[in-house]
Protein backbone atom coordinates (compact mmCIF):
# COMPACT_ATOMS: atom_id res chain seq x y z
CA UNK A 1 0.00 0.00 0.00
CA UNK A 2 1.25 3.48 -0.88
CA UNK A 3 0.77 6.22 1.69
CA UNK A 4 0.63 9.68 0.23
CA UNK A 5 1.21 12.73 2.37
CA UNK A 6 0.16 16.06 0.97
CA UNK A 7 0.14 19.34 2.79
CA UNK A 8 -3.36 20.26 1.61
CA UNK A 9 -6.49 18.21 0.97
CA UNK A 10 -7.47 17.96 -2.69
CA UNK A 11 -11.17 18.06 -3.51
CA UNK A 12 -12.20 16.14 -6.60
CA UNK A 13 -14.23 18.24 -9.03
CA UNK A 14 -17.44 16.26 -9.55
CA UNK A 15 -18.79 18.79 -12.06
CA UNK A 16 -17.00 20.35 -15.01
CA UNK A 17 -15.15 23.49 -13.91
CA UNK A 18 -13.60 25.16 -16.94
CA UNK A 19 -10.33 27.08 -16.50
CA UNK A 20 -9.58 30.10 -18.66
CA UNK A 21 -6.25 31.77 -19.29
CA UNK A 22 -7.02 35.30 -18.07
CA UNK A 23 -4.52 36.80 -20.52
CA UNK A 24 -5.85 35.18 -23.72
CA UNK A 25 -9.47 34.58 -22.61
CA UNK A 26 -9.21 31.01 -23.92
CA UNK A 27 -10.28 27.85 -22.12
CA UNK A 28 -7.16 25.80 -21.32
CA UNK A 29 -8.85 22.86 -19.60
CA UNK A 30 -10.92 21.70 -16.68
CA UNK A 31 -10.15 21.10 -13.02
CA UNK A 32 -9.47 17.51 -11.96
CA UNK A 33 -8.92 18.35 -8.31
CA UNK A 34 -8.28 21.50 -6.33
CA UNK A 35 -6.56 22.39 -3.06
CA UNK A 36 -5.70 25.67 -1.38
CA UNK A 37 -2.18 25.39 -2.78
CA UNK A 38 -2.70 24.09 -6.32
CA UNK A 39 -4.71 22.10 -8.81
CA UNK A 40 -4.68 19.20 -11.21
CA UNK A 41 -5.81 20.36 -14.64
CA UNK A 42 -6.96 18.26 -17.59
CA UNK A 43 -5.50 20.51 -20.27
CA UNK A 44 -6.81 20.66 -23.80
CA UNK A 45 -4.50 23.50 -24.84
CA UNK A 46 -0.70 23.45 -25.14
CA UNK A 47 1.16 24.51 -21.99
CA UNK A 48 4.72 25.78 -21.58
CA UNK A 49 6.95 23.91 -19.10
CA UNK A 50 7.79 25.82 -15.90
CA UNK A 51 5.67 28.81 -17.02
CA UNK A 52 3.55 31.18 -14.96
CA UNK A 53 -0.14 31.56 -15.77
CA UNK A 54 -3.03 33.74 -14.68
CA UNK A 55 -6.18 31.59 -14.53
CA UNK A 56 -9.84 32.35 -14.04
CA UNK A 57 -12.54 29.84 -13.08
CA UNK A 58 -15.90 29.76 -11.33
CA UNK A 59 -16.59 27.55 -8.33
CA UNK A 60 -20.14 26.37 -7.67
CA UNK A 61 -21.51 27.61 -4.35
CA UNK A 62 -24.38 26.96 -2.02
CA UNK A 63 -27.97 27.41 -3.24
CA UNK A 64 -26.85 27.56 -6.88
CA UNK A 65 -24.53 30.55 -6.39
CA UNK A 66 -21.11 30.83 -7.96
CA UNK A 67 -17.78 32.38 -6.96
CA UNK A 68 -15.34 33.69 -9.55
CA UNK A 69 -11.65 33.07 -8.80
CA UNK A 70 -8.66 34.61 -10.58
CA UNK A 71 -5.31 33.25 -9.50
CA UNK A 72 -1.65 33.02 -10.49
CA UNK A 73 -0.26 29.52 -11.03
CA UNK A 74 3.12 27.93 -11.75
CA UNK A 75 3.17 24.84 -14.00
CA UNK A 76 5.09 22.12 -12.14
CA UNK A 77 4.63 19.12 -14.42
CA UNK A 78 2.76 17.84 -17.50
CA UNK A 79 1.94 14.23 -18.40
CA UNK A 80 0.20 13.14 -21.60
CA UNK A 81 -3.33 11.79 -21.07
CA UNK A 82 -4.71 8.80 -22.95
CA UNK A 83 -6.97 11.07 -25.06
CA UNK A 84 -5.23 12.68 -28.04
CA UNK A 85 -4.47 16.38 -27.57
CA UNK A 86 -5.00 16.31 -23.80
CA UNK A 87 -2.59 16.27 -20.88
CA UNK A 88 -2.70 16.21 -17.10
CA UNK A 89 -0.92 19.21 -15.58
CA UNK A 90 0.00 20.01 -11.98
CA UNK A 91 -0.02 23.66 -10.87
CA UNK A 92 1.06 25.42 -7.68
CA UNK A 93 -0.76 28.64 -6.84
CA UNK A 94 1.44 31.70 -6.36
CA UNK A 95 0.82 35.04 -4.65
CA UNK A 96 -2.39 33.78 -3.05
CA UNK A 97 -4.13 36.51 -1.05
CA UNK A 98 -6.64 35.82 1.72
CA UNK A 99 -9.36 37.20 -0.56
CA UNK A 100 -8.48 34.49 -3.12
CA UNK A 101 -7.95 31.74 -0.54
CA UNK A 102 -11.33 32.16 1.21
CA UNK A 103 -13.54 30.91 -1.66
CA UNK A 104 -11.12 28.04 -2.37
CA UNK A 105 -11.22 27.00 1.29
CA UNK A 106 -15.05 27.23 1.40
CA UNK A 107 -15.44 25.08 -1.72
CA UNK A 108 -12.86 22.51 -0.61
CA UNK A 109 -14.39 22.17 2.87
CA UNK A 110 -18.06 22.14 1.74
CA UNK A 111 -20.23 19.27 3.03
CA UNK A 112 -20.37 16.30 0.67
CA UNK A 113 -16.93 16.92 -0.83
CA UNK A 114 -14.88 13.98 -2.12
CA UNK A 115 -11.12 14.05 -1.68
CA UNK A 116 -8.18 12.47 -3.49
Amino acid sequence: MINEFRRARRRKAADTILVMDAMTERVVGRIGNLSQTGMLLMAGAPLVDDALYQFRFTLPGEAGGETAVEIGAHLLWVDQASAPGQAWAGFRFIGLSEQQAAPLRAWIDAPGSRYE
